[in-house]
């Protein structure tokens, strides 16, 4: 059972991760099991969703355009996985499009091509983004940057006296649903209302809270309505290669499609091209039908646990790591720190260590730990910059280094990121290992033990030959 009276089965979900168990080198000799904190980035898969691509194989063929029994099968399987993907966000199918793509990045760049912007259009998007969902925009229309306070949170009055500014020239709010930064999350449901009063569409970058939380994109019409979502499989324990753009159907048949090919027409001769219907317009080519089988049996799986006891679960952990942490001296978090405070947060949390560089941090806590985190700018430089309280000076230094190539000394922060298969043991083995490394920076051991590489801008044991095709080689 993944639920019971009591909620949600953490140990039995814990059990389903593919690789919990595994035992990783150490810089000191010796193993230990791996601990993943760095789920935001990308998860792990579960048993159940592999399975069931293995099922899957016995059955896999060409779709849409195969006589062949399997054929029929994998049609019936890809077209089935669809309408599972929208169940779990309540969309309306005869008006809204489901259309797989290759991950989130992907999505909101195919969505770009579709709005049909024109000079002097307007896009509002926010100062927390991820690179995905801003560099697209430049691309296409004027962006502009709703701002957020000193903890990162989004400054609503902000939004709000932005989108009265550029008024019939705004086209599109697009906003993250969650920071990969702070774990911050919006309020979709009131940009929503926002960007529809001023008669605008919204996009929802889903990608950090559709694994977490629980979300109705509302009818169309609703006040509350989302109109566009994204999300990733691969951050939803399906990592097969598939992403999810989601948008009404009127929107996609503007024009023609920006990847044109096999699949995405009705008729085609010399003089003519008529494009096919929705998604199969935006789903050039041979599509990833395993990715779509893979994701279908994640969103199942998290259905059955019941996404209001992730999310609950997710939120409790992430206090007791919060708590954890706040007792760390010299230890600094970027975003809400209050363990009492996470009714508006997903479990992202980014520090820094004082004078320990973020990079060594990281690298000592995969090679002193075996416990994986993340480090740097997270593909959002602007918001980081603006947690850092960077000034212009050094800024512009920063611009230098980038573009001479030097890394080091690179400012950044160190991001956890926790999922649902996470559990207390975890945190307690993660802020033990960060004691050892605040006394290993005190002792000079630290640098000692550790050299850094000005190719990758990582830190290296130095007496350990790092060779990961001695862990698993493809032939």
């Amino acid at each position: 059972m993944l639920y019971s009276k009591n909620g949600f089965n953490q140990a039995r979900f814990r059990r389903d991760i593919v690789g919990i168990n595994k035992r990783v080198p150490l810089a000191g000799g010796g193993y230990k099991t791996y601990v993943n904190l760095d789920n935001a980035a990308s998860t792990p898969v579960l048993r159940p969703v592999l399975h069931k691509v293995n099922e899957f194989m016995d059955w896999y063929s060409s779709v849409h355009r195969g006589a062949g029994f399997k054929s029929l099968v994998s049609t019936h399987v890809y077209d089935r996985a669809h309408e599972i993907v929208g169940g779990l966000v309540n969309a309306d199918l005869k008006t809204n499009g489901i259309v797989f793509v290759k991950n989130a990045t992907e999505a909101i760049n195919k969505l770009s091509y579709r709005l049909g912007f024109t000079r002097g259009d307007v896009v509002i998007t926010t100062m927390m983004e991820h690179h995905s969902n801003d560099l697209p925009w430049r691309l296409k229309a004027g962006t502009v940057y709703a701002a957020v306070d000193e903890k990162g949170a989004l400054d609503y009055k902000d939004l709000e006296a932005k989108i009265a500014l550029h008024g019939s020239r705004l086209k599109l709010i697009s906003v993250s649903g969650a920071s990969n930064v702070t774990g911050y999350k919006c309020d979709v449901a009131r940009i929503a209302t926002m960007a529809h009063r001023a008669g605008v569409p919204i996009l929802v970058d889903g990608a950090q809270l559709i694994p977490h939380s629980p979300l109705d994109i509302k009818p169309d019409g609703h006040p509350e309505h989302i109109d566009y979502l994204v999300f990733s499989a691969h951050k939803m324990y399906a990592p097969f290669g598939t992403g999810v753009l989601i948008g009404p159907k009127k929107a996609f048949l503007r024009g023609a499609p920006e990847y044109t090919g096999g699949g995405t027409v009705n008729i085609v001769t010399h003089q003519l091209v008529e494009w096919a219907g929705i998604p199969d317009r935006e789903e050039a080519g041979s599509p990833n039908v395993v990715g779509a089988v893979a994701l279908a049996a994640a969103i199942e799986y998290l259905e059955r646990c019941c996404m209001d006891n992730i999310e609950k679960y997710e939120k409790g952990l992430t206090s007791y790591t919060l708590k954890r942490l706040g007792e760390i001296k010299g230890l600094k978090i970027y975003g809400e720190t209050d363990p009492n405070r996470t009714e508006n947060r997903v479990g992202v949390i980014a520090f820094n260590l004082d004078g320990v560089p973020h990079s060594l941090v990281a690298a000592a806590l995969a090679w002193e730990g075996g416990i994986a985190v993340r480090n740097g700018c997270f593909c959002a430089q602007p918001y980081m910059l603006r947690l850092l309280g960077l000034d212009q000076h050094q800024l512009s230094r920063l611009i230098h280094k980038k573009r001479t190539g030097d890394l080091s000394g690179i400012p950044g922060m160190v991001r956890i990121s926790l999922a649902a298969y996470n559990n207390r043991k975890d945190i307690d083995r993660f802020i033990e290992c960060l004691g050892q490394i605040k006394n290993m920076a005190r002792s000079g051991e630290l640098a000692k033990r550790y050299a850094f590489s000005q190719q990758t801008g990582s830190y290296y044991p130095r007496d350990v030959k790092v060779d990961p095709a001695k862990a698993f080689k493809l032939s």
